[in-house]
């Protein structure tokens, strides 16, 4: 079955008639969930079920569930957690990829139960004077090479628990202090200069097997156009960071690229782009998507295919052992 070059929302927490219609047609490469999707814990599990059978095969399910203020799921049936930066913060260097993978090896356990089979985690940026707000206090240091050990244990925890990572946001979106949900942010720091910093993360996670471009000018690079939509950073991503796993842009609707929405994804999967992710369940902008999107390329397939099997690894854990230890770490204050 040839799929589509594309990873969607939905507008709720059923399917409508047209979105059901629309996904049978096109049958997306997966789903991503958001808040307005998060019912009850059989309310989620009977959307994850119903994505599933409308794309007609075993589709990842995506969502953002880093903790902090980026945690899709909420309420009684869901561990509130702290963010990132705020958890590692409260325990010695040495225990905080322990932490984090236990953190993440918990989440991986209560998203899979409910369908869910891929967290956008780790988030490799490294955090700066100039990092913006909205992104700071989900980074996990300001140390790349710590960064990157951290990184790897949520990543491993994710992937003990059956869940599939997305590295994020590829190659760095920490050195700007802009939001490219609402702007363009650009980075100007020199290329030896990136290399020191955000470049040496990515590069240390580059075996990972999904991950999602940053919507950021790197002006050593590419000084117009952002790395999602720029085939001088793609590549630079793929021969020099050496990224090989499956390449999604981050949210193709967001404000950060300009231009029609058709214009924006023939840009992001010439760039070379495997697929494009958009978020907002929005069925007019998502046929656009599809239309311009249309099949994964053979050389994509091999790699959703590639990151699929990476949650064979999936281990069973005591859950109550695990949540003790986490507990019994972080009572050791720095």
């Amino acid at each position: 079955m040839r799929l589509g070059a594309c990873i969607f929302g939905c507008s709720g927490k059923r399917l409508l008639e047209s979105e059901r219609e629309f996904f049978e047609q096109v049958r997306p490469l997966g789903f991503i969930l958001f808040d307005r999707n998060a019912g009850t814990v059989d309310e989620i599990r009977d959307l994850t079920s119903e994505l599933r059978s409308a794309a007609g095969h075993d589709a990842p399910v995506l969502t953002d569930h880093e903790g902090g203020r980026v945690q899709r799921l909420r309420g009684a049936e869901w561990r509130e957690w702290p963010p990132a930066l705020d958890e590692c913060a409260m325990v010695d260097t040495l225990l905080r990829p322990r932490l984090m993978w236990l953190r993440y090896r918990m989440i991986a356990h209560e998203l899979a139960g409910v369908g869910i089979t891929g967290n956008c985690v780790p988030l490799a940026d490294v955090a700066n004077g100039d990092t913006h707000a909205v992104l700071r206090n989900r980074c996990y240091g300001s140390n790349p090479a710590e960064v990157a050990r951290i990184a790897r244990a949520v990543a491993d925890g994710t992937i003990a628990g059956g869940v599939l990572p997305v590295l994020k946001h590829i190659p760095g979106h920490g050195g700007t202090g802009s939001d490219s949900h609402v702007e363009i942010p650009v980075n100007l720091k020199s290329l030896e200069q990136l290399e020191q910093s955000e470049f040496q993360a990515f590069r240390a996670l580059n075996d990972l097997p999904m991950g999602m471009t940053a919507h950021v000018v790197y002006k050593s690079l590419d000084a117009k156009r952002p790395a999602t939509v720029s085939p001088v950073v793609i590549e630079y991503i793929r021969d020099e960071i050496g990224f090989d796993g499956l390449l999604m842009t981050d949210d193709i609707s967001m404000s950060a690229l300009a231009g029609p929405m058709e214009e924006r994804v023939a840009a992001a999967l010439e760039s070379g782009c495997d697929a494009v992710l958009h978020c907002n369940g929005d069925l007019s902008e998502m046929r656009k998507v599809a239309g311009m999107a249309g099949k994964m390329t053979a050389e994509a397939r091999v790699r959703l295919d590639g990151a699929l099997r990476a949650i064979d690894r999936t281990s069973a854990a005591d859950m109550r052992a695990l949540s003790d230890e986490f507990a019994d770490i972080t009572k050791v204050l720095t």
